[in-house]
């Protein structure tokens, strides 16, 4: 037998480093040609490492979370035998027999459920049946004691308030309902029937604090105190997310600009296309329209489609309008790109954003897929809120940010009248764009959304 060393691929692109977020192995499995051994992340990437040979695990060559440089140590197999000697290219061709060694583990699991199973009804079955006497006489106990006393108490006062509502200062009621106490089971001594401290003080010594129907006391909503606490590594796709956000907020003024947008109209639209076109071109929402919008108003505002290289001190505008679409998955957010959204209309648009949301979630996304983008929008559909502060997908000088649609009484024509409304909220790169630049794009995006007929003109 001989050691195989597989070390980390160059993935190409000037990528000198990756870094590990799963081992799907560890030392001594039985590991078969083209098994996934581990993924390393690039960039936004994920990238499964398969095996180029059958054998056992060595060794490891690092932590999840570690940062591993191209051409390192990334595992070492011992070759299966009859796999040759060749010490690093590729697997051989018989290597994938030692497979069938992974199914012994199944029977053990099985022999240890069964005895569990059947010892279940064996042992606390039987014994809940003596417990619950004992338990029952302390609670039952003072019911026997109840009725005489009061009885015998309330005697003389009950004439002068039968039939009617217990009668009690606000002090008595509240101390009555911490100790879980109904009033109309206290005997009173107070005038015309009313009921007084010293009456529950009688009831109590007599009865004990609780009655059946009574409330726990107002302290017994209160939690236990708690000292545990879990650790999270930050590794993966949640480092380069943390770090994307750090060098953005740490290299660009963000400013931010929300405006107020009537929607009725464009939703009007959406509804009247969507229906128009039920089952034979997908569903439009929002963000189609959108990105229309945005398309047209880059023409008259070209800074804000743009890159900026902070370090060569070069802004870059592009003609082009790639449209990055923030997207929440399930290892975090990711923004998936919908290229040349200038030359798509609104099905076009709809179509790939789905398509691309979809590989993001499911983490199919390419790198090339989830890079290259010259303006975001970011949204949080229902969850959107009213105002939020996006943070700028560097190295781009805007984001667009949608909040909530509401429905608000809004005046027109000297009435009243329902509208829907929403608003965007929108952060720029103020070492690029202006105040005033910013404030008439969003501007230009309002007019078109709210006259959405302006979206079809050249």
């Amino acid at each position: 037998m001989s050691a195989h060393t597989i070390k980390v691929p160059d993935l190409g692109e000037g990528i000198a480093e990756v870094e590990l977020v799963a081992w799907h192995v560890k030392v001594g499995d039985e590991v078969h040609e083209d098994q996934a051994l581990a993924d390393v992340l690039t960039d936004k990437a994920t990238i499964e490492i398969p095996s180029a040979v059958a054998g056992r695990v060595l060794a490891l060559g690092g932590e999840v979370g570690q940062v591993l440089a191209v051409g390192a140590e990334l595992i070492r197999i011992e070759r299966a035998s009859g796999g040759g000697t060749a010490p690093s290219d590729g697997g051989s061709a018989g290597a994938a027999a030692p497979a069938p060694k992974s199914p012994p583990p199944d029977p053990a699991p099985k022999a240890a459920s069964a005895p569990a199973v059947q010892a279940a009804p064996a042992g606390p079955a039987t014994k809940p049946a003596p417990s619950s006497p004992a338990r029952a006489p302390a609670r039952v106990e003072p019911a026997p004691a109840r009725r005489p006393s009061v009885s015998a108490a309330a005697a003389p006062a009950q004439p002068a308030r039968a039939g009617g509502p217990p009668i009690a200062s606000p002090s008595v009621r509240r101390r009555a309902w911490e100790l879980g106490i109904e009033l109309k089971e206290v005997a009173a001594s107070g005038t015309a029937g009313r009921i007084m401290q010293s009456d529950l003080d009688t009831f109590v010594a007599a009865n004990g604090a609780a009655s059946g129907a009574g409330r726990p006391p107002a302290t017994a909503s209160r939690g236990a105190m708690r000292t545990d606490e879990i650790v999270v590594p930050v590794i993966g796709l949640r480092r380069r997310i943390a770090m994307r956000m750090q060098e953005a907020k740490r290299h660009i003024p963000h400013f931010s600009y929300v405006e107020e947008v009537d929607v009725t109209e464009v939703e009007a639209l959406r509804v009247a296309l969507n229906t128009n076109w039920q089952g034979e071109r997908v569903r439009l929402t929002l963000l189609p329209l959108l990105m229309r919008a945005i398309v047209l108003a880059v023409r008259d505002f070209p800074q804000i489609n743009a890159l900026f290289d902070d370090d060569a001190g070069i802004v870059t505008r592009h003609g082009a309008v790639h449209i990055g679409i923030a997207t929440q998955s399930e290892h975090g957010l990711l923004v998936p790109v919908v290229r040349h959204a200038e030359a798509l209309d609104l099905w076009a648009a709809a179509a790939e954003v789905a398509r691309l949301a979809d590989a993001a979630r499911t983490g199919r996304a390419t790198r090339d897929e989830l890079s290259g983008s010259t303006i975001t929008i970011t949204s949080l559909g229902a969850l959107g809120g009213i105002v939020t502060t996006p943070v700028i997908n560097r190295p781009e000088v805007a984001i667009v940010g949608v909040n909530r649609m509401v429905e608000r009484p809004t005046m027109r024509g000297g009435a009243v009248v329902p509208r829907l409304l929403m608003n965007l909220s929108s952060s720029f790169d103020h070492r690029v764009v202006d105040g005033i630049d910013a404030a008439r794009f969003v501007q230009a995006l309002r007019a078109m959304l709210e006259a959405p007929a302006m979206l079809f003109l050249e």
